[in-house]
Protein backbone atom coordinates (compact mmCIF):
# COMPACT_ATOMS: atom_id res chain seq x y z
CA UNK A 1 0.00 0.00 0.00
CA UNK A 2 3.04 2.29 0.10
CA UNK A 3 2.86 2.57 -3.67
CA UNK A 4 -0.85 3.28 -3.39
CA UNK A 5 -0.13 6.03 -0.90
CA UNK A 6 2.19 7.73 -3.37
CA UNK A 7 -0.35 7.43 -6.19
CA UNK A 8 -3.23 8.92 -4.23
CA UNK A 9 -1.64 11.49 -1.96
CA UNK A 10 0.21 13.40 -4.63
CA UNK A 11 -2.97 14.77 -6.18
CA UNK A 12 -4.44 15.42 -9.61
CA UNK A 13 -3.72 17.36 -12.77
CA UNK A 14 -6.21 20.02 -13.88
CA UNK A 15 -9.69 18.62 -13.57
CA UNK A 16 -11.90 18.12 -16.58
CA UNK A 17 -15.23 19.38 -15.46
CA UNK A 18 -18.85 18.36 -15.58
CA UNK A 19 -21.67 19.92 -17.48
CA UNK A 20 -24.13 21.53 -15.12
CA UNK A 21 -23.76 23.77 -12.13
CA UNK A 22 -25.89 21.52 -9.95
CA UNK A 23 -25.89 21.15 -6.20
CA UNK A 24 -26.74 18.71 -3.44
CA UNK A 25 -27.45 18.91 0.25
CA UNK A 26 -24.71 17.88 2.71
CA UNK A 27 -26.46 14.84 4.07
CA UNK A 28 -28.67 12.50 2.11
CA UNK A 29 -31.45 11.48 4.47
CA UNK A 30 -33.38 8.42 3.44
CA UNK A 31 -36.55 8.48 5.47
CA UNK A 32 -39.68 6.41 5.60
CA UNK A 33 -41.14 8.76 8.18
CA UNK A 34 -44.63 10.16 7.90
CA UNK A 35 -44.76 13.36 5.92
CA UNK A 36 -44.33 16.49 7.99
CA UNK A 37 -47.13 19.08 7.94
CA UNK A 38 -44.85 21.36 5.93
CA UNK A 39 -44.20 18.64 3.33
CA UNK A 40 -47.89 17.82 3.14
CA UNK A 41 -48.59 21.45 2.35
CA UNK A 42 -45.85 21.49 -0.29
CA UNK A 43 -47.37 18.39 -1.91
CA UNK A 44 -50.83 19.92 -1.91
CA UNK A 45 -49.60 23.14 -3.51
CA UNK A 46 -47.47 21.24 -6.05
CA UNK A 47 -50.50 19.20 -7.07
CA UNK A 48 -52.33 22.48 -7.70
CA UNK A 49 -49.60 23.62 -10.08
CA UNK A 50 -47.41 25.81 -7.86
CA UNK A 51 -44.06 25.86 -9.68
CA UNK A 52 -41.98 26.71 -6.61
CA UNK A 53 -43.55 23.87 -4.66
CA UNK A 54 -43.10 21.45 -7.56
CA UNK A 55 -39.39 22.27 -7.47
CA UNK A 56 -39.16 21.91 -3.69
CA UNK A 57 -40.98 18.57 -3.83
CA UNK A 58 -38.70 17.34 -6.60
CA UNK A 59 -35.68 18.20 -4.47
CA UNK A 60 -37.16 16.49 -1.42
CA UNK A 61 -37.71 13.30 -3.39
CA UNK A 62 -34.26 13.37 -4.87
CA UNK A 63 -32.50 13.90 -1.55
CA UNK A 64 -34.94 11.95 0.59
CA UNK A 65 -36.00 14.80 2.86
CA UNK A 66 -39.13 13.72 4.73
CA UNK A 67 -39.88 11.10 2.07
CA UNK A 68 -38.18 8.01 0.76
CA UNK A 69 -35.55 8.95 -1.82
CA UNK A 70 -37.00 8.43 -5.28
CA UNK A 71 -35.24 9.65 -8.42
CA UNK A 72 -38.26 8.89 -10.59
CA UNK A 73 -40.52 11.07 -8.50
CA UNK A 74 -37.86 13.79 -8.47
CA UNK A 75 -37.73 13.71 -12.26
CA UNK A 76 -41.54 13.70 -12.44
CA UNK A 77 -41.87 16.89 -10.41
CA UNK A 78 -38.94 18.65 -12.09
CA UNK A 79 -40.53 17.92 -15.45
CA UNK A 80 -43.87 19.24 -14.17
CA UNK A 81 -42.21 22.51 -13.19
CA UNK A 82 -40.32 22.57 -16.48
CA UNK A 83 -43.57 22.16 -18.38
CA UNK A 84 -45.01 25.04 -16.43
CA UNK A 85 -42.23 27.29 -17.70
CA UNK A 86 -39.50 27.29 -15.05
CA UNK A 87 -36.12 27.69 -16.82
CA UNK A 88 -34.33 26.33 -13.73
CA UNK A 89 -36.43 23.19 -13.79
CA UNK A 90 -36.05 22.92 -17.58
CA UNK A 91 -32.29 22.95 -17.14
CA UNK A 92 -32.53 20.42 -14.33
CA UNK A 93 -34.73 17.91 -16.11
CA UNK A 94 -32.51 18.34 -19.15
CA UNK A 95 -29.60 17.09 -17.09
CA UNK A 96 -31.71 14.23 -15.74
CA UNK A 97 -32.51 13.14 -19.29
CA UNK A 98 -28.91 13.45 -20.35
CA UNK A 99 -27.64 11.43 -17.39
CA UNK A 100 -30.58 9.03 -17.19
CA UNK A 101 -31.57 10.07 -13.65
CA UNK A 102 -35.10 8.92 -12.87
CA UNK A 103 -35.93 8.89 -16.59
CA UNK A 104 -34.58 6.97 -19.59
CA UNK A 105 -31.39 8.50 -20.96
CA UNK A 106 -32.38 10.67 -23.91
CA UNK A 107 -29.99 13.27 -25.34
CA UNK A 108 -32.68 14.63 -27.65
CA UNK A 109 -34.98 15.40 -24.74
CA UNK A 110 -32.08 16.88 -22.81
CA UNK A 111 -31.26 19.21 -25.68
CA UNK A 112 -34.93 20.22 -25.96
CA UNK A 113 -35.06 21.31 -22.32
CA UNK A 114 -31.68 23.07 -22.44
CA UNK A 115 -32.83 24.97 -25.51
CA UNK A 116 -36.02 26.14 -23.80
CA UNK A 117 -34.19 27.20 -20.64
CA UNK A 118 -31.52 28.99 -22.68
CA UNK A 119 -34.18 30.86 -24.66
CA UNK A 120 -35.42 32.25 -21.33
CA UNK A 121 -31.99 33.74 -20.71
CA UNK A 122 -30.91 31.23 -18.07
CA UNK A 123 -27.11 31.43 -18.31
CA UNK A 124 -26.15 28.00 -17.01
CA UNK A 125 -28.60 26.41 -19.45
CA UNK A 126 -26.77 28.27 -22.20
CA UNK A 127 -23.57 26.64 -20.90
CA UNK A 128 -25.23 23.24 -21.05
CA UNK A 129 -26.53 23.95 -24.54
CA UNK A 130 -23.01 24.91 -25.56
CA UNK A 131 -21.64 21.62 -24.23
CA UNK A 132 -24.32 19.74 -26.17
CA UNK A 133 -23.18 21.44 -29.37
CA UNK A 134 -19.50 20.85 -28.55
CA UNK A 135 -20.08 17.13 -28.07
CA UNK A 136 -22.96 16.59 -30.52
CA UNK A 137 -25.32 15.43 -27.78
CA UNK A 138 -28.90 15.46 -29.05
CA UNK A 139 -27.91 17.78 -31.90
CA UNK A 140 -25.40 17.88 -34.73
CA UNK A 141 -21.96 18.81 -33.45
CA UNK A 142 -21.19 22.50 -33.94
CA UNK A 143 -18.07 23.61 -32.07
CA UNK A 144 -18.20 27.20 -33.29
CA UNK A 145 -21.74 27.64 -31.98
CA UNK A 146 -20.78 25.96 -28.73
CA UNK A 147 -17.93 28.43 -28.19
CA UNK A 148 -20.21 31.36 -29.08
CA UNK A 149 -22.79 30.22 -26.54
CA UNK A 150 -20.12 29.95 -23.85
CA UNK A 151 -19.00 33.49 -24.62
CA UNK A 152 -22.60 34.70 -24.40
CA UNK A 153 -23.04 33.01 -21.03
CA UNK A 154 -19.80 34.58 -19.80
CA UNK A 155 -20.94 38.00 -20.96
CA UNK A 156 -24.10 37.40 -18.95
CA UNK A 157 -21.91 36.97 -15.87
CA UNK A 158 -21.62 33.19 -15.67
CA UNK A 159 -18.28 32.10 -14.23
CA UNK A 160 -18.67 28.47 -15.22
CA UNK A 161 -18.72 29.54 -18.86
CA UNK A 162 -15.36 31.23 -18.33
CA UNK A 163 -14.01 28.04 -16.79
CA UNK A 164 -15.14 25.95 -19.74
CA UNK A 165 -13.65 28.44 -22.19
CA UNK A 166 -10.47 28.13 -20.16
CA UNK A 167 -10.48 24.36 -20.48
CA UNK A 168 -11.09 24.48 -24.20
CA UNK A 169 -8.32 27.02 -24.66
CA UNK A 170 -5.87 25.34 -22.29
CA UNK A 171 -6.20 21.97 -24.04
CA UNK A 172 -6.77 23.27 -27.57
CA UNK A 173 -10.22 21.78 -28.09
CA UNK A 174 -12.55 23.59 -30.51
CA UNK A 175 -10.16 26.56 -30.34
CA UNK A 176 -6.43 27.07 -30.72
CA UNK A 177 -4.41 25.81 -27.75
CA UNK A 178 -3.08 28.62 -25.58
CA UNK A 179 -2.27 27.69 -22.01
CA UNK A 180 -1.67 31.24 -20.86
CA UNK A 181 -5.00 32.39 -22.32
CA UNK A 182 -6.67 29.36 -20.75
CA UNK A 183 -5.32 30.37 -17.36
CA UNK A 184 -6.62 33.90 -17.92
CA UNK A 185 -10.08 32.43 -18.49
CA UNK A 186 -9.79 30.54 -15.19
CA UNK A 187 -8.88 33.81 -13.50
CA UNK A 188 -11.94 35.46 -15.04
CA UNK A 189 -14.13 32.64 -13.76
CA UNK A 190 -12.59 32.86 -10.30
CA UNK A 191 -13.34 36.59 -10.17
CA UNK A 192 -16.96 35.64 -10.84
CA UNK A 193 -16.77 33.29 -7.84
CA UNK A 194 -16.91 30.09 -9.87
CA UNK A 195 -15.63 27.25 -7.66
CA UNK A 196 -14.56 25.22 -10.70
CA UNK A 197 -12.28 28.05 -11.83
CA UNK A 198 -10.76 28.39 -8.37
CA UNK A 199 -10.15 24.64 -8.29
CA UNK A 200 -8.38 24.66 -11.65
CA UNK A 201 -6.19 27.57 -10.64
CA UNK A 202 -5.40 25.82 -7.37
CA UNK A 203 -4.38 22.74 -9.34
CA UNK A 204 -2.12 24.81 -11.59
CA UNK A 205 -0.32 26.27 -8.60
CA UNK A 206 0.04 22.95 -6.76
CA UNK A 207 0.34 19.87 -8.99
CA UNK A 208 0.41 20.83 -12.67
CA UNK A 209 3.74 20.25 -14.38
CA UNK A 210 5.44 23.11 -16.25
CA UNK A 211 3.70 25.72 -14.10
CA UNK A 212 5.07 27.82 -11.26
CA UNK A 213 4.00 26.28 -7.94
CA UNK A 214 2.87 28.46 -5.06
CA UNK A 215 1.41 26.20 -2.39
CA UNK A 216 0.07 29.00 -0.21
CA UNK A 217 -1.76 30.51 -3.17
CA UNK A 218 -2.96 27.05 -4.21
CA UNK A 219 -4.34 26.40 -0.73
CA UNK A 220 -6.18 29.73 -0.76
CA UNK A 221 -7.77 28.97 -4.13
CA UNK A 222 -8.70 25.42 -3.19
CA UNK A 223 -10.25 26.71 0.04
CA UNK A 224 -12.43 29.08 -1.97
CA UNK A 225 -13.63 26.18 -4.08
CA UNK A 226 -14.07 23.82 -1.13
CA UNK A 227 -15.94 26.46 0.85
CA UNK A 228 -18.35 26.71 -2.09
CA UNK A 229 -18.98 22.99 -1.69
CA UNK A 230 -16.95 21.60 -4.61
CA UNK A 231 -16.02 18.05 -3.63
CA UNK A 232 -12.88 17.60 -5.80
CA UNK A 233 -11.49 20.75 -4.21
CA UNK A 234 -12.10 19.30 -0.75
CA UNK A 235 -10.15 16.22 -1.76
CA UNK A 236 -7.32 18.19 -3.35
CA UNK A 237 -7.04 20.60 -0.41
CA UNK A 238 -7.08 17.73 2.07
CA UNK A 239 -4.19 16.07 0.24
CA UNK A 240 -2.27 19.33 -0.01
CA UNK A 241 -2.58 19.94 3.73
CA UNK A 242 -1.53 16.38 4.56
CA UNK A 243 1.54 16.63 2.35
CA UNK A 244 2.39 20.13 3.54
CA UNK A 245 1.57 20.53 7.24
CA UNK A 246 3.43 23.85 7.22
CA UNK A 247 0.46 25.39 5.41
CA UNK A 248 -2.05 27.27 7.53
CA UNK A 249 -4.69 24.86 8.81
CA UNK A 250 -6.60 23.77 11.88
CA UNK A 251 -5.64 20.41 13.47
CA UNK A 252 -8.53 18.45 11.95
CA UNK A 253 -9.06 20.39 8.73
CA UNK A 254 -7.42 17.94 6.33
CA UNK A 255 -9.23 14.93 7.76
CA UNK A 256 -12.57 16.76 7.82
CA UNK A 257 -12.19 17.73 4.17
CA UNK A 258 -11.36 14.16 3.17
CA UNK A 259 -14.22 12.73 5.22
CA UNK A 260 -16.67 15.14 3.58
CA UNK A 261 -15.37 14.23 0.14
CA UNK A 262 -15.51 10.50 0.92
CA UNK A 263 -19.08 10.86 2.19
CA UNK A 264 -19.91 12.57 -1.11
CA UNK A 265 -18.64 9.54 -3.02
CA UNK A 266 -14.96 10.31 -3.65
CA UNK A 267 -13.33 6.88 -3.64
CA UNK A 268 -9.86 8.42 -3.71
CA UNK A 269 -10.67 10.25 -0.50
CA UNK A 270 -11.82 6.97 1.02
CA UNK A 271 -8.46 5.43 0.14
CA UNK A 272 -6.55 8.32 1.70
CA UNK A 273 -8.59 7.89 4.89
CA UNK A 274 -7.64 4.21 4.82
CA UNK A 275 -3.96 5.14 4.50
CA UNK A 276 -4.21 7.57 7.42
CA UNK A 277 -5.90 4.95 9.60
CA UNK A 278 -3.41 2.27 8.62
CA UNK A 279 -0.37 4.47 9.29
CA UNK A 280 -1.75 6.24 12.36
CA UNK A 281 -1.36 9.69 10.85
CA UNK A 282 -3.24 12.19 13.00
CA UNK A 283 -4.89 9.45 15.05
CA UNK A 284 -3.98 6.03 16.51
CA UNK A 285 -3.49 3.15 14.08
CA UNK A 286 -6.86 1.57 13.29
CA UNK A 287 -6.74 -1.40 10.90
CA UNK A 288 -10.51 -1.97 11.14
CA UNK A 289 -11.19 1.59 9.99
CA UNK A 290 -8.58 1.22 7.26
CA UNK A 291 -10.27 -1.92 5.96
CA UNK A 292 -13.72 -0.27 6.11
CA UNK A 293 -12.53 2.68 4.02
CA UNK A 294 -10.85 0.39 1.51
CA UNK A 295 -14.05 -1.62 1.12
CA UNK A 296 -16.01 1.58 0.73
CA UNK A 297 -13.56 2.84 -1.89
CA UNK A 298 -14.02 -0.38 -3.87
CA UNK A 299 -17.78 0.13 -3.85
CA UNK A 300 -17.51 3.81 -4.78
CA UNK A 301 -14.84 3.47 -7.44
CA UNK A 302 -15.81 0.18 -9.05
CA UNK A 303 -13.33 -1.67 -11.25
CA UNK A 304 -10.71 1.10 -11.24
CA UNK A 305 -10.60 1.27 -7.46
CA UNK A 306 -10.78 -2.50 -7.00
CA UNK A 307 -7.81 -3.02 -9.29
CA UNK A 308 -5.77 -0.42 -7.42
CA UNK A 309 -6.44 -1.69 -3.89
CA UNK A 310 -6.87 -5.45 -4.40
CA UNK A 311 -3.60 -6.43 -2.71
CA UNK A 312 -4.08 -3.90 0.05
CA UNK A 313 -7.50 -5.31 0.87
CA UNK A 314 -6.03 -8.78 1.10
CA UNK A 315 -3.19 -7.56 3.30
CA UNK A 316 -5.50 -5.64 5.62
CA UNK A 317 -7.94 -8.55 5.84
CA UNK A 318 -5.12 -10.77 7.04
CA UNK A 319 -4.30 -8.25 9.77
CA UNK A 320 -7.81 -8.02 11.22
CA UNK A 321 -9.04 -11.58 10.67
CA UNK A 322 -11.98 -13.09 8.81
CA UNK A 323 -14.71 -12.17 11.32
CA UNK A 324 -13.75 -8.50 11.51
CA UNK A 325 -13.25 -8.38 7.73
CA UNK A 326 -16.76 -9.70 7.22
CA UNK A 327 -18.23 -7.21 9.69
CA UNK A 328 -16.44 -4.22 8.17
CA UNK A 329 -17.40 -5.31 4.65
CA UNK A 330 -21.04 -5.51 5.70
CA UNK A 331 -20.83 -2.08 7.33
CA UNK A 332 -19.30 -0.55 4.18
CA UNK A 333 -21.95 -2.17 1.99
CA UNK A 334 -24.76 -0.93 4.23
CA UNK A 335 -23.37 2.61 4.22
CA UNK A 336 -22.94 2.61 0.46
CA UNK A 337 -26.47 1.39 -0.15
CA UNK A 338 -27.74 4.55 1.52
CA UNK A 339 -25.18 6.94 0.03
CA UNK A 340 -24.60 5.64 -3.48
CA UNK A 341 -25.01 8.90 -5.40
CA UNK A 342 -21.69 10.51 -6.30
CA UNK A 343 -21.77 14.24 -5.66
CA UNK A 344 -19.70 17.03 -7.15
CA UNK A 345 -21.12 19.64 -4.76
CA UNK A 346 -22.35 19.60 -1.18
CA UNK A 347 -23.87 22.33 0.90
CA UNK A 348 -22.23 23.25 4.17
CA UNK A 349 -23.90 22.37 7.45
CA UNK A 350 -26.42 25.02 8.38
CA UNK A 351 -26.96 26.24 4.83
CA UNK A 352 -29.31 23.55 3.57
CA UNK A 353 -31.90 24.88 1.18
CA UNK A 354 -35.05 23.27 -0.09
CA UNK A 355 -35.70 25.62 -2.96
CA UNK A 356 -34.19 25.01 -6.38
CA UNK A 357 -31.46 24.05 -7.03
CA UNK A 358 -30.79 22.65 -3.57
CA UNK A 359 -31.20 19.07 -4.68
CA UNK A 360 -29.76 17.71 -7.87
CA UNK A 361 -27.31 15.09 -8.95
CA UNK A 362 -24.00 16.67 -9.79
CA UNK A 363 -21.96 13.78 -11.14
CA UNK A 364 -23.20 11.68 -14.01
CA UNK A 365 -23.40 7.92 -13.41
CA UNK A 366 -20.49 5.73 -14.45
CA UNK A 367 -20.57 5.01 -18.16
CA UNK A 368 -22.62 8.09 -18.98
CA UNK A 369 -21.21 10.96 -21.02
CA UNK A 370 -23.74 13.31 -19.46
CA UNK A 371 -22.13 16.43 -18.19
CA UNK A 372 -18.68 15.56 -19.46
CA UNK A 373 -17.13 18.46 -21.31
CA UNK A 374 -13.85 16.71 -22.09
CA UNK A 375 -12.35 13.26 -21.52
CA UNK A 376 -11.03 12.81 -18.00
CA UNK A 377 -7.29 13.34 -17.73
CA UNK A 378 -5.30 10.54 -16.12
CA UNK A 379 -4.12 11.22 -12.59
Amino acid sequence: MRTLCRIIIHGFPISILLLASLFFTPKTVYADATDSPDLSQVKALAERGSISDEIVLAGDYFVGTGVKQDSKMAAYWYEKAAGHGSPEAQNQIGYFYQAGIGVPQDSDRAFHWYQLASASGYAIAKVNLAVAYLNGLGVNKNEDLGVRLLNQAFEAGNGTAATYLGLLTYFGLAVKEDKLAGEKWFEAGQKLHDPLAAFNLGSLYSVTENHVHDLSKAAELLRQSADAGYVPAMHALGLLLINHPELKQTPEQARTLLETAANAGSWKSSIVLAILARDGRGAPVDYQSAYFHLRLAALQGGVEAEHLIKRDLESMAAKIGSTESRDQSAAAKNWFEHHSVTLAFVYKEGSQKRNFPAAAVASAPAGSVAGQLLPLASS
